[in-house]
């Protein structure tokens, strides 16, 4: 019974600390263009890639990040795991290889990308030894 209980609680925490990234690309397309809003598109190898797992950590679950996107952006993160037991859906993974086509052809990682609602490239940046709000800083910039 405890066992139970743990599961259930680790994955409400989870969903809690995930619930403002859109999980699949469409829904976070059409989430943009009813709320105006442009899309951090973030490619990240979150079992691997030791600067995605930074900007996770510094950046995505800060406070004053999430707090500020919640009412500025629509985040989708396009991720790459290696390891089998954190492979995605076929669905997802099939949608994160065709949104790498389009918007990082050379693979870089981590890349994130700022959209408008009709997919245009805004900007774009990678990992930045940055405090929170100056992350913003430098998303909002690529909103001018």
């Amino acid at each position: 019974m405890k066992n139970l209980l743990f599961i259930a609680l680790l994955g409400l925490s989870h969903t809690l600390l995930g619930q403002d990234w859109c999980a699949e690309y469409p829904s976070a397309l059409l989430q943009a263009k009813e709320e105006s809003k442009p899309i951090i598109l973030v490619f990240s190898g979150s079992d691997w890639c030791a600067p995605c797992i930074k900007l996770e950590h510094e950046i995505w679950t800060s406070e004053e990040f999430k707090k500020y996107a919640s009412e500025h952006f629509v985040l989708y993160r396009a991720d790459f795991p290696r390891k089998k037991t954190n492979q995605l859906s076929e669905t997802v993974g099939g949608q994160n290889r065709k949104l790498a086509d389009k918007f990082n052809p050379k693979g870089y990682f981590p890349l994130v990308v700022v959209l408008d609602q009709d997919e245009e490239t805004l900007g774009t940046s990678g990992y930045e030894n940055l405090s929170p709000n100056a992350y913003i800083e430098l998303l909002n910039s690529f909103l001018k």
